[in-house]
């Protein structure tokens, strides 16, 4: 957000005396609907809700156009149902993975999500901690608000990096960046040729810079705690675009808003291929040829993903082309978009995928409690994967097959 220091001491000294008349009208304070206690990830999105103005609460929220593939990435997971087996020895219960030559404590990880610095002060640099102190992998976006130098030196833990690829010389530098700062991983994210349309932002007047108006004024003044956290720690900025030549937010948003490379085409991953020395997975796919095709050009892995709904408004769910696309490749399969529960992710592993990236879950938890609420969270998913193990009787996630699931939930995932 292109916000320069005036405007945020007027803002949060506004949010101060707004934040009293706030609390005298009973509003933007906690309300019966968030739970004094999270227990789960939508426990969470309360509590993010209640800490967030509506504006950024509904930038990290949000989906494409009507928002039916948002709603339909978590409904798929009502359409499968677990079959448990019995009288199996579960007193010993791993979880644990083995992915690309490296352990994981858990199958997933955070995915790369972008201006996590307006959730909350240093974001990726707690999403990295939390992660990496449970034995997780982190993924930096582009678009994140801490570089990738930044990042590197903050945690000795697995470094993934996430390519936009706006214009091939500067995808070039970022690549050469992550490659010297030893990024183990370079995920090339294939589904954002042009944005999509998400008109929660649009309405909301949520832009590079922001747009004021009386109600985004009120929305931060209500939300006191997230204003005086920005005024302690000031506007965060765009970390890989901070230079000599774009110091401030306006410039250096003006530097990542340019229109993403829409001629990136097979011949290109090539190209990227042959430049990235460490693992390369391509993430975006929807379609079990095009992740032939990926690995057939020299990708390690996909990642299926319709950008947590972000994109396309009408995607399908990754869920759905997940069993397909591992009947036509042996290498791993990584999936995200919807995940807001542990057995939700043990039924993506029953189907075949390796790992899971976490987009949404990790982020409620960053949003209400920083660094502390992402531990809790993986936590929380930590304990729900063991517990639905121990209910269905598989001792190791290694072992989970579609004989876990029903026949008719396998047959309903079929595109």
């Amino acid at each position: 957000m292109g916000i320069n220091r005036r405007d945020v001491v007027m803002g949060v000294g506004g949010a101060l005396v707004g934040g009293l008349v706030a609390n005298r009208l009973g509003v933007g304070g906690t309300s019966a609907s968030v739970p004094a206690e999270a227990l789960n990830v939508m426990d969470y999105r309360a509590l993010a809700r209640d800490r967030l103005p509506k504006m950024v609460f509904d930038f990290m929220e949000g989906g494409a156009s009507n928002e039916r593939a948002l709603a339909h990435n978590m409904a798929v997971f009502d359409r499968i149902n677990l079959r448990p087996r019995r009288l199996k020895d579960i007193s010993k219960r791993n979880q644990s993975i083995e992915l690309f030559g490296r352990k994981q404590a858990a199958p997933f990880m955070i995915a790369p999500t972008g201006m996590n610095g307006i959730l909350w002060p240093e974001g990726d640099i707690a999403l990295l901690k939390a992660a990496h102190a449970a034995g997780l992998p982190f993924a930096l976006s582009t678009a994140s608000s801490s570089s990738i130098e930044e990042v590197a030196q903050a945690s000795t833990g697995d470094h993934w990096f996430q390519l936009y690829v706006s214009d091939r010389a500067l995808s070039q530098t970022l690549v050469e960046r992550a490659q010297a700062a030893q990024y183990s991983t370079l995920v090339l994210t294939s589904d954002v040729a042009i944005n999509g349309l998400r008109e929660r932002d649009v309405r909301n007047g949520f832009s590079l810079p922001v747009k004021y108006s009386a109600s985004t004024i009120w929305d931060g003044m209500t939300h006191p705690r997230w204003s005086m956290d920005l005024l302690t720690h000031g506007m965060p900025q765009m970390g890989n675009f901070v230079s000599k030549q774009a110091t401030d937010t306006n410039k250096q948003a003006t530097m990542m808003s340019r229109s993403m490379d829409a001629t990136f085409d097979w011949a290109a991953l090539q190209w990227l291929r042959k430049l990235w020395k460490g693992t390369l997975l391509v993430k975006g796919i929807l379609n079990a040829d095009d992740a032939v095709r990926c690995v057939a050009e020299g990708a390690d892995g996909v990642i299926l993903s319709n950008h947590g709904g972000r994109q396309l408004g009408d995607a399908i769910s990754p869920l759905q082309v997940l069993a397909e696309t591992r009947s036509k490749i042996t290498q791993p399969i990584l999936i995200d978009s919807g995940y807001r529960r542990g057995s939700d992710i043990v039924k993506a592993l029953a189907l075949g995928a390796n790992s899971v990236l976490l987009g949404r879950a990790t982020l409620y938890g960053l949003a209400a409690k920083g660094q502390e609420g992402v531990a809790d969270v993986i936590k929380i998913l930590m304990n729900e994967i063991d517990n639905t193990l121990a209910q269905i009787e598989c001792p190791d996630v290694r072992d989970l097959t579609p004989d876990y699931l029903t026949d008719d939930s396998a047959s309903m995932l079929k595109v």
